[in-house]
């Protein structure tokens, strides 16, 4: 297995990460970028987002992506700059083998190369493997706070009543 940032040739990869987490999270039909997106999002004068991508030797010797970790810089009005942790996705053939842990880990050592104060993201309640190796990692889950979000009709709707 070999860690390393991603590049736009790995952006098609990553999609199919991406939906497969979709599907997982039974949002099947939520994805909803390209891989044009994620190429100019990520690639661009000014990137959006960072990822490291797993890959892996395949039966045709063959390199194939069977993991990432998709993250960007926040900035948090009492620490500082942090990390987000958008997306930590494994396939599901590859879970179980630390591909996951090794990923978490890539992140944990940017977030101390970039001196930041906090590393954040989000986990499904009802994901309780995921759950648990956080907890298991030192990671605390902040039962008091609810993640707040406002989709595009929502944003369109509220700006309508203005």
């Amino acid at each position: 297995m070999n860690i390393r940032k991603g590049n736009p040739e790995d952006m098609k990869s990553v999609l199919g990460l991406i939906q497969e987490l979709a599907i997982f999270e039974k949002e099947p039909d939520a994805v909803v970028i390209t891989v044009d997106d994620l190429v100019r999002d990520g690639f661009g004068e000014k990137p959006l987002f960072q990822v490291f991508v797993a890959e892996i030797e395949n039966e045709l010797k063959d390199k194939e992506i069977v993991g990432i970790a998709l993250y960007y810089y926040r900035y948090s009005t009492w620490k500082g700059k942090t990390i987000h942790l958008e997306d930590l996705i494994v396939k599901e053939k590859m879970r179980g083998t630390g591909l996951g842990s090794a990923l978490y880990a890539e992140i944990m050592k940017q977030g101390k190369k970039d001196n930041v104060r906090r590393v954040e993201w989000n986990v499904l309640a009802w994901n309780t493997p995921a759950v648990n190796f956080y907890k298991n990692s030192g990671a605390r889950i902040l039962e008091d706070w609810q993640v707040v979000q406002m989709d595009e009709a929502g944003v369109n709707s509220f700006l309508e009543k203005l």
